[in-house]
């Protein structure tokens, strides 16, 4: 399938890496339809797009939360994840957004409202978790940099 998105220009998307929101994402219940995507030149590393298929205008940056909080481990609520089939760890796949301001430094994840993706069925779901501790908008640049020298 060929998708003209705005980040990535024409691209083609194979069926097998469709990603099925069946109850849409937060705020934009009717985008059902994702693929994961990222920039050749920056490799799969850090951040993602989750590019919707059904609005190719709309791409938002994802990141695996491990990255950033190791000792990450949300408690979602099962009913929340029903419509994606059974979950196990190999299957599943958790990212959380990345908000990108102006100012690098105060680049944020929400850890507070993760994607569960079930790998084997290519399922997803955006759930709101029980954590209190985890907040929507958690700093992420310091991290990132001390991780890069690391390298």
């Amino acid at each position: 399938m060929k998708l003209t998105t705005r980040i990535f220009g024409e691209v083609e998307i194979d069926d097998s890496k469709i990603i099925c929101f069946p109850n849409g994402i937060i705020g934009f219940p009717d985008l059902q339809k994702f693929t994961l995507m990222h920039d050749e030149e920056q490799g799969s590393g850090t951040i993602k797009w989750l590019q919707s298929i059904d609005e190719p205008n709309f791409a938002m940056p994802v990141m695996d939360p491990l990255v950033v909080c190791p000792d990450y481990k949300p408690l979602v609520d099962k009913t929340e994840v029903e419509a994606i089939g059974e979950l196990s760890e190999d299957d599943m796949l958790v990212l959380v957004t990345v908000t990108v301001p102006h100012d690098l430094t105060k680049m944020t994840v929400n850890l507070k409202g993760p994607f569960i993706i079930n790998t084997k069925e290519m399922k997803a779901s955006q759930t709101i978790i029980d954590n209190d501790e985890y907040p929507v908008k958690f700093p992420i640049y310091d991290i990132l940099q001390k991780n890069k020298e690391k390298g």
